[in-house]
């Protein structure tokens, strides 16, 4: 990628007064309407959540909700993940993912998971190349879109060990 394009991306926290851009966002690239929890669990996860622009037009975004597990151990849920497509292809989903694993990494959070419909071959392929792995297969996962199976899609993050 040109070093021109990379200075045309920027993201953003989502706060109250930019919620509605991800509301458009999430209409245009999604085949599901998100509740009201879906936007409190974004809006709480802080900087898991971002908006991404492309020359101060909001293209993408990424929202991700922060999971307590039995051990109390925090995960991280990524609830969605999208760029509008004039704007694939040109690392606006890479930088959002690669800003939420790094996160992580810097937060000690060692898995990150989320769900994909069966047939979306490009998003598991982008998923894999960061290391996601198929986990699990849940059927009618999704009610009205078809095929309602998804894979659970996770990657465990090994913390770097600190030399004494």
């Amino acid at each position: 990628m040109g070093a021109g394009r990379e200075v045309a991306i920027s993201l953003d926290g989502v706060r109250d007064k930019n919620l509605m851009q991800l509301k458009k966002l999430n209409t245009a690239l999604f085949p599901v309407r998100y509740n009201d929890k879906y936007y409190a669990d974004a809006l709480a996860s802080g900087e898991f959540t971002k908006l991404a622009y492309y020359s101060d037009i909001c293209v993408g975004s990424i929202a991700c909700r922060l999971e307590k597990k039995e051990s109390g151990a925090i995960c991280v849920y990524i609830m969605t993940l999208g760029v509008l497509a004039p704007y694939r292809g040109l690392g606006i989903g890479t930088r959002l993912l690669n800003h939420v694993l790094d996160l992580c990494s810097k937060q000690n959070i060692s898995e990150v998971y989320l769900h994909v419909q069966t047939n979306n071959e490009d998003a598991i392929n982008f998923y894999k190349k960061f290391g996601f792995e198929i986990t699990d297969t849940i059927k009618n996962y999704y009610t009205n879109i078809t095929p309602p199976d998804c894979y659970v899609l996770t990657k465990f993050i090994t913390q770097p060990q600190v030399k004494k």
